[in-house]
């Protein structure tokens, strides 16, 4: 998600303080290989979350070359951003970090701080191992200026429901959303609830509402709204509003919405008392738990977000989530750096799936046999995928998404609150984004 405009000030400030920005000339002739290198991973997450891989295929590495030693730092997500700010001022950025993706990473690549990892990997070879729809994805939130993150998560969204619940009524998969209304309705007649929806986090709403505006506007309807190109009061943006509003008046998502947790409604579709559940891959972990799964992995789907009338968005394109953003300092690149990212990356995807059953946005080469079926399913629609759309506050400052997120709350919740409304103080907000 974006910082405020006054942490981009700072970096901007601290690009000015250095005798010297990188410019992005990887593997400069003056960068001395040390033979007692250290190559330092920060990340605000726990060594044993994301980084995991990395750091197993680094410590292999140090197996059998003793003179490049690895040492992984973790910070709390609060000050991640000051610190790295910091190092960039000393000019002493850590060989790879995790930091904010958006503007604060684009800010980071505009004054040569970090790696096009694209135009790296070509020069390894390693292009083969990067996933094409990752890619596209992950440069879309720098405003395609390049690939500044490497692909360590990639979660596919669309709406998983019950294979079962649908046969016993006779249901197609929706195909529209008028179909996608009628089935919700068939549901609820039978006294199903027809979706599962964390309201109480707040970015399951707006996630609706960004899955209909991009089959009406396309894919990368949230890149034109950065660009000031498209403004969210049109009256595509109101009738995404308007029916989520009238989805939730209907009951569709049960009584108790916008106080359902993350947890409670994962379990209210993995216990099958309701139909349909918008969620990521991120869910695998709960879906594949036969602890958890009380419907069997056999009775769960996926389809993507239906096509709405009239609008030019297609099936091809599926919101996606990058998770956090992890890049590769300029200033340390070198020869060394280049031979261990090739012994790291290498084989990641394969090594992701086959140990972790993990989806990244490296190419799965060969896939286990062993893999959950849903696993499975997800990494196919992966790798189909034409367009990754962006969710909904991807591009916006933290104020503006908090915004979105509250106000989604009481468009659902109230009648008196209108989807014009949401539109109108939504875009007022974003006039002020820098």
């Amino acid at each position: 998600m974006s910082k405020p405009a006054s942490a981009i000030g700072v970096l901007t400030a601290i690009c000015l303080l250095l005798v010297s920005c990188s410019g992005g000339s990887y593997g400069s002739d003056e960068q001395i290989s040390d033979p007692t290198r250290v190559i330092h991973y920060v990340s605000s997450d726990l060594e044993e979350q994301q980084p995991r891989i990395i750091s197993e295929q680094a410590r292999e590495y140090e197996k059998k070359h003793p003179n490049i030693k690895y040492e992984f730092e973790s910070v709390n997500t609060s000050d991640l951003v000051q610190k790295i700010q910091l190092l960039a001022a000393s000019n002493d950025l850590p060989e790879i970090f995790s930091y904010e993706s958006g503007r604060p990473l684009e800010q980071l690549a505009d004054n040569g701080f970090i790696l096009d990892i694209e135009k790296v990997f070509r020069e390894l070879g390693l292009q083969n191992e990067l996933n094409p729809a990752a890619v596209k994805l992950l440069k879309s939130m720098v405003r395609d200026k390049g690939l500044y993150a490497l692909p360590l998560e990639i979660n596919i969204e669309g709406f998983w429901y019950n294979k079962d619940l649908f046969a016993e009524y006779g249901l197609a998969v929706p195909e529209t959303w008028d179909d996608l209304l009628h089935v919700a309705e068939v549901f609820k007649s039978h006294g199903i609830q027809p979706f599962a929806l964390a309201g109480a986090n707040k970015w399951p709403i707006t996630r609706l509402i960004n899955g209909y505006v991009i089959r009406k506007y396309g894919y990368d309807a949230m890149q034109r709204v950065a660009r000031k190109e498209l403004k969210v009061t049109e009256p595509g943006f109101v009738e995404a509003a308007a029916i989520v509003q009238q989805m939730a008046q209907q009951g569709y998502f049960g009584k108790y919405v916008n106080t359902t947790e993350t947890d409670e409604a994962s379990t209210l579709f993995l216990e099958g008392k309701v139909a349909m559940f918008y969620t990521g891959s991120w869910s695998l972990r709960d879906f594949n738990s036969s602890l958890k799964n009380e419907i069997g992995t056999d009775a769960i789907g996926l389809f993507n977000i239906p096509l709405v009338n009239g609008g030019v968005g297609t099936k091809d394109d599926w919101l996606m989530n990058a998770g956090l953003a992890t890049t590769l300092s300029a200033a340390s690149y070198d020869d060394t750096m280049k031979e261990w990212l090739k012994a790291v990356f290498t084989g990641y995807g394969d090594k992701a799936m086959k140990e972790y059953g993990v989806i990244s946005g490296f190419n799965v080469q060969n896939m286990p046999a062993d893999v959950p079926r849903l696993t499975q399913l997800a990494q196919k629609t992966i790798d189909s995928v034409k367009n990754g759309a962006l969710w909904f506050e991807a591009l916006f400052d933290p104020d503006t998404q908090t915004i979105a997120w509250n106000n989604a709350q009481l468009l659902i919740a109230s009648k008196d609150y209108t989807p014009e409304m949401y539109m109108q103080d939504l875009q007022a907000a974003l006039d002020k984004q820098q």
